[in-house]
């Protein structure tokens, strides 16, 4: 399911997946709430238990917004290129855990690529990861991960593209 930009959401969700996952969610008419979180395995736990706890943050985030009809349209960083195997494979198995759970809830989603994300926040398709910082930090969201303001950069890039009834 592809988000549809002519169509406004009551609530939009932003994520740089990873071991540490950013997000960035943001409601029609409310504050954009931001932050990151970890799904590092943890010791004497199974390699799919990660992907379940991904999966019930996600069950988590939707919870929180249900008085606004709950998530309508999920963004996420499309990574083509990762630098470690490992990173590959984790990176994999939470854009599965995603897609599953936002068809199993009929929300729409769509990746994006790095580039893309790159060059709205700070007009370089290449900019380092403390320029996209920088970026975010000047629109006033206080931020420290990385990962976290790739998700803050998403989320501004699909409310460029409209996905909140926003202007473009």
């Amino acid at each position: 399911m592809t988000p549809d930009p002519t169509n406004p959401r009551t609530a939009v969700l932003a994520l740089d997946l990873g071991t540490t996952t950013g997000w960035a969610l943001r409601s029609v008419g409310g504050p954009i709430a931001h932050g990151f979180v970890s799904f590092k395995s943890q010791r004497f736990e199974g390699g799919g238990m990660r992907y379940l706890r991904f999966r019930r943050w996600l069950t988590d985030m939707k919870a929180t917004v249900a008085d606004t009809q709950g998530i309508s349209a999920v963004y996420f960083e499309e990574v083509r290129r990762h630098l470690g195997v490992d990173a590959a494979h984790v990176y994999g198995g939470l854009m599965a855990t995603l897609t599953a759970w936002c068809e199993h809830h009929q929300i729409p989603y769509q990746g994006v690529p790095v580039g893309t994300i790159k060059r709205h926040a700070t007009g370089k398709g290449n900019a380092s990861k403390g320029d996209v910082i920088a970026a975010m930090k000047a629109k006033g969201h206080p931020v420290t991960d990385d990962n976290e303001a790739d998700a803050l950069a998403l989320l501004h890039w699909s409310m460029a593209q409209g996905a909140m009834g926003d202007q473009p």
